[in-house]
């Protein structure tokens, strides 16, 4: 997998929170967190572009799996899916 390297500033008091998150040991490293930020941000923007056909979560979770394909990276489908719940 490839990957693209953006340098971003970031205010003193996000990146403790970024941090805790870390020292929580809910992400293994600062990385992790904002792709995981990034990946919420854009699964938040196909909200409302899912076609409703009766079982909106079979449809959320089709849109989860095509988003960690596009993206890769995720280790961890089921994570993702639990992301809603």
């Amino acid at each position: 997998m490839t990957m693209a390297v953006a340098q971003v500033r970031v205010p003193e008091g996000l990146m403790k929170e970024v941090d805790k998150l870390v020292d929580n040991g809910l992400y293994t490293n600062k990385s992790d967190v904002i792709r995981d930020a990034l990946r919420k941000l854009i699964l938040d923007k196909q909200i409302g572009t899912v076609p409703h056909t009766g079982d909106s979560v079979k449809e959320i979770r089709d849109l989860r799996k095509r988003l960690s394909k596009k993206f890769k990276g995720v280790e961890d489908l089921e994570e993702i899916n639990r992301l809603g719940d």
